[in-house]
This record gives structure tokens, sequence and C-alpha cells, in this order.
């Protein structure tokens, strides 16, 4: 059976963060992921982790854009110097919470100057922070509209001009699923390529449950096939506490 994190931005939702980390241990999970966790300090969140011997396996990139300008990032053009300043800041948190992965986000944009930018932006980050995983993830087009990367054979032409070991592809069985109808078709073709993987059920990203995507076979495949990386749950409980929703863990 694979290795579950939780992702305490969505699951433990309906508790105080800092209490989401006692709950996420206390349910059996070793391990969680943040999708944001700029607006809380840094020594506060380290502390929660170490408390309840959890690991850090993820953030996201960029941090949130207070200044209520143009969203955008490491796929925008002419954006590198916003992107080398969002990415220093990302690194300040990194360095006191210590994440396996950081998940750098395309932003909003089409066509082949996206991505160039996309992949000279990976490029300098890998090489800037060369002991730091990173890792890109195609996101469909139902939840984030325009959003540049949106096909896990674009994500892989990207990575072969971006040449990094230390870049990746992060798997979503939800946004895998929505984007092309096989999240174990898309898993069996480009497992070789996976450093993260998240799970959430399709097409209303709840817990994993019967349906389109058959999370047993799934999971079996990605014992079958070697792949040692977290499995973080990653979606909307559709229970009033999380921990009704944690029946697929059993």
């Amino acid at each position: 059976m694979p290795r579950f994190a939780a992702n305490i931005s969505l699951l433990f939702a309906e508790l105080p963060f800092l209490d989401r980390f006692p709950a996420a241990a206390n349910a059996g999970f070793e391990a969680v992921e943040i999708l944001f966790p700029y607006d809380i300090a840094a020594k506060n969140t380290r502390r929660a982790l170490l408390a309840n011997g959890l690991e850090l396996v993820l953030i996201n990139a960029p941090p949130p854009n207070y200044t209520g300008g143009t969203p955008g990032y490491a796929a925008i053009p002419g954006g590198e110097d916003r992107f080398q300043r969002d990415i220093r800041r990302v690194m300040r948190y990194a360095e006191q919470l210590k994440p396996e992965h950081i998940h750098i986000m395309a932003g909003y944009e089409q066509g082949p100057d996206a991505q160039a930018s996309f992949v000279w932006n990976l490029q300098w980050a890998a090489d800037q922070y060369p002991n730091q995983k990173f890792t890109i993830e195609p996101l469909n087009a139902g939840a984030q509209p325009g959003y540049f990367l949106n096909d896990y054979d674009l994500a892989a032409d990207i990575l072969t001009a971006v040449d990094r070991v230390n870049v990746g592809l992060q798997f979503d069985s939800y946004h895998a699923q929505v984007i092309h109808g096989d999240a174990a078709g898309i898993w069996e073709r480009f497992h070789p390529l996976v450093t993260h993987a998240q799970i959430g059920a399709a097409p209303d990203r709840s817990e994993p449950a019967p349906g389109p995507i058959d999370f047993p076979s799934l999971f079996a495949a990605m014992d079958g096939c070697g792949y040692r990386g977290w499995v973080s749950a990653e979606y909307d409980p559709s229970t009033p506490r999380t921990v009704q929703s944690l029946h697929w863990m059993r």
C-alpha cells in the first residue's frame, strides 16, 4: 500500500490550522502537505510538524499576491524578475519548513512564448536551488480555466526540455481523470516521471470511493511499478468531519 499523506489545506479544514497537525497524526498520517503556508509564521508550522512527528512533503509556489496585481507565475512571458523574487521568498519558508517538494505553478497564459518562459524559469529555480525538489502539475480547465499546464503530454514535453534531476511530475488522480478520462492510464504512461502523487475522486474531488477511478487498482499499480514517494490525500471531504471520510484508508 502507498504511503499516504494528508493535505491539511483541504482535510481537517473544520479545525483551526494548527489543530490539523495532531488530527492528521491521530488519523494515521505520517506526513502532510500544505498548499500555501505563508499566512502562518514558519516557526509555528515547523513546531507543529515536529510535535506531531510529521514530515512536510509539499508546498505550492508562489506565495499569495497581496498587492492585488495581475495573477501570474512561471509561464508568464516577461515575468522572470517577479518569478525569481517570489522563489526567493518561498525558499525562505522552505529553509525553515523543509518541504520535500515545492510545486511551481505555471499561471494563466497560452502559446509557445509561455512554454519557453516556463522552461526557462524552471531551469533557473532548479539550478539556483539544486538540493530542493520541484514539481509541475497539470490542472484541468474546468477547475482552472486558462491555466497553461493543462495536459500530461505537455508536462512531459516540458520536463524533457527542462532536463533537471530535481524537477519532476506531480500526478493528481482527480485532474488526470478530468483531463484525460483515464487516471489509471495516465499513471501507467507517465509514472516514470512522477515524484509526487495526489488522490481525489472525479468529477467532484471528494474522497476516494467507487466511481470512474478504481482506487484499489490504482494503489496496486503504484506499488507494482515501484513508486516509493508519498501519495497525498488532496480532496474535499463529503462528510462534516474529515475522519468520517477516511474509510478508503482501511
